[in-house]
Order: C-alpha cells, then sequence, then structure tokens
C-alpha cells in the first residue's frame, strides 16, 4: 500500500519532531514536510500532499484563519486540526472554515493515525473526546430536517451524498458529468438551504440523516447539466 503523504505544522519543535517520527514508523503516513509556520506551509504544497495536519493556535497566525483561506483559494486536500485547545467553539470555527478532522494532542498516537488516514479517504474525523460536543453543536441545526431536506432538488441531494463521501468539486464534477463551477453553486445552494456553514458540517449532516455517500446518482441524473 503507498503511504500517505502529508505536511506538518505545528510551532513546537519537540511535538513536531515527535509526531513526523511516530507517522513515519507507522509506515502509512509519509511526511513530505514539517514547518512551524503558516507561511511555510504554502511553499510545501509544492510537494503535493494527501493531507495537512496543523495545530491551530500559533505565533504569527490564525490555523483556523489560514483554513479559510486556504479553501477560498481552491486547496482540496484534507486538512486535520491537531490541537491541545477542547473547546467547542474552536471546534465550530475549524470545521466551519473547512477543516476535514479535529483531532487532540492528547488521543492515542494508533487513534491519531487511524483518524488521519480516514481524513484521506473522505471522513469527518473527531476526537472520541469532542463528539459528544459535536453532536450538541450540530443538534440545534436539526430543527425541521424534514422540511429542509424537502428544499433540496434531486441534483442538490445528489450533490449532498457525494459531500458525505467527501468528495472534492472536482471529483463531483468528472462523476455528475458537469463542471466544477456548477457544483460549487450548488455546493452553495446546499449549504443555504439546509442553514450550514461549512462543506463539513455538510457531511457530518448528510451522515447522521443517513444519506448515503453512494446512493442517489442515477444514470438519468448524470446527464443533467
Amino acid at each position: 500500500m503507498t503511504a500517505l503523504r502529508a505536511i506538518l505544522i505545528d510551532d513546537h519543535p519537540l511535538f513536531r519532531k515527535g509526531l513526523a517520527e511516530l507517522l513515519e514508523h507507522s509506515g502509512e503516513i509519509r511526511v513530505v514536510g514539517v514547518t512551524g509556520s503558516l507561511h511555510e506551509a504554502r511553499a510545501l504544497l509544492a510537494e503535493r500532499p494527501d493531507v495537512l495536519v496543523m495545530d491551530l493556535h500559533m505565533p504569527g497566525g490564525d490555523g483556523i484563519e489560514a483554513i479559510r483561506q486556504l479553501r477560498e483559494e481552491g486547496v482540496e486536500l484534507p486538512i486535520v486540526a491537531l490541537t491541545v485547545s477542547d473547546s467547542e467553539e474552536d471546534m465550530a470555527r475549524a470545521l466551519r472554515a473547512g477543516a476535514r478532522g479535529y483531532l487532540l494532542k492528547s488521543m492515542e498516537p494508533d487513534e491519531v493515525i487511524e483518524a488521519i488516514a480516514r481524513a484521506v479517504r473522505g471522513e469527518v474525523v473527531v476526537a472520541p473526546a469532542m463528539t459528544a460536543k459535536l453532536l450538541a453543536l450540530l443538534e440545534g441545526k436539526s430543527v425541521r430536517t424534514s422540511s429542509l431536506m424537502d428544499q433540496l432538488t434531486q441534483r442538490e441531494r445528489e450533490i449532498l451524498a457525494c459531500l458525505a463521501g467527501g468528495k472534492s468539486n472536482k471529483a463531483i464534477a468528472r462523476e455528475l458529468h458537469i463542471s466544477a463551477d456548477t457544483v460549487k453553486l450548488h455546493v452553495r445552494n446546499v449549504l443555504a438551504k439546509l442553514n450550514l456553514s461549512s462543506r463539513v458540517e455538510a457531511a457530518v449532516f448528510a451522515v447522521r440523516h443517513d444519506i448515503d455517500a453512494g446512493r442517489g446518482v442515477t444514470d438519468t441524473a448524470k446527464k443533467q447539466k
């Protein structure tokens, strides 16, 4: 099996080095870049990583804002926050900004490795200690679910199913035979209709409401533009 390529961003040299050695030793993840600077991380994207693992609170920059900027610039690779903060607010902000996962530095090494691999496969990953907080966060947005779902067109339901599978806009465009710009428009509509703030929230919403990532894309629908 080909090892996943990861970039690590953390301002603590000891933790940075230890995490890199841990991931490399697993044989599942190859670390292709390590830095303590959000600015330097942009240059490391040239290494074509499969995942970006980063702390959120670092001198010289806000990690959550950096995630938001990367998403606005079209960077679609999974971004996993690995932090000491068990704040519900930090988790909510990170996921809304576009993080694929929110992990805690107190987790067991094997849990971190598995979670990173799952994030690359398209799953939304959250530290076990944060699961209840995530469900509570989403509970307030689950009111009138059936009526909200009724607002979605068939195409938008297909888009939501693709988001549940962790697919990028380009992958969705290929699967549905539409342009990436059209996908972006549909994603915006889905988020607005479901009162959600990010595609990660949409993916979690879809999973919670049993929207199958592999269901609903018919041959007829694929031909629609």
